[in-house]
């Protein structure tokens, strides 16, 4: 699925040379829950950019789905972005004057999507994140945890090879965040590959795989024996009405 092959990554800054990823080697199997963590600086969010084909590398390679993608155009990395790769991000990135339902549309419309085609996935998107009643809301009719639910529902219009979240429980409330993190273990479950960078060691505990990253280069990369499971914790807290999760 996703294979770094002796990966670098350097800038030149005004002042001095910057070297934010180090000869970094690891592969991600198809189906897999990956978190990959690491301080300020460690370098993982200059890898997530590198992952989700915002930015190439200095040195070395990067395959997806078989493909080294490492020096292709812009124009071929764009087309890779909408339809391969799902995003998910900290701050939602949800457009204020449209609805839930048509922001969920976007990746759609620049895929070239017919609108019935569009409107029929985004619904069922929604459906799986339990937001169906919330389609034609605005975005700051809904909660905070409910945008994230729908960023999801967007990350997945496009049914992409792999989903990039960002520390996607990093503006939510304990409540709201196992929400999310229990989308994201059903969504797995069902055979979505998802990468999630966490700064949160309870956060990275629901996954099956941490990579832990220090100064560029990759410290450890150890599996979760006992992945924390969000619906039981989810059972011990108090239920929110604002952020109440709907079955879908």
């Amino acid at each position: 699925m996703l294979q770094v092959v002796n990966l670098s990554k350097g800038y030149q800054t005004e002042k001095v040379a910057v070297t934010a990823l180090k000869n970094v080697s690891f592969s991600i199997s198809a189906g897999s829950f990956v978190a990959i963590m690491g301080p300020s600086g460690s370098g993982k969010s200059t890898l997530m950019n590198i992952l989700g084909c915002l930015d190439t590398p200095t040195e070395g390679q990067y395959l997806l789905d078989g493909v080294d993608v490492s020096n292709l155009t812009e124009k071929e990395l764009a087309r890779i972005r909408n339809v391969k790769i799902g995003f998910v991000f900290q701050t939602f990135n949800l457009l204020p004057r449209l609805t839930c339902l048509r922001n969920v549309e976007l990746p759609m419309i620049y895929a070239g999507v017919n609108r019935k085609e569009r409107t029929r996935r985004a619904l069922e998107a929604l459906e799986k994140v339990g937001l169906l009643s919330r389609a034609n809301h605005l975005p700051n009719e809904i909660s905070g945890g409910q945008k994230q639910r729908v960023a999801i529902a967007r990350a997945l219009v496009n049914n992409p090879s792999i989903i990039l979240a960002d520390e996607p429980t990093g503006n939510l409330d304990t409540r709201s965040g196992e929400e999310v993190m229990a989308i994201f273990q059903k969504l797995n479950a069902e055979g979505a590959t998802i990468v999630l960078v966490t700064h949160e060691p309870d956060i990275a505990n629901h996954t099956q795989r941490i990579l832990t990253f220090r100064d560029g280069q990759l410290k450890e990369d150890r599996p979760v024996a006992n992945p924390v499971k969000a619906c039981d914790i989810l059972a011990k807290l108090p239920m929110s009405e604002e952020e109440g999760y709907e079955s879908a």
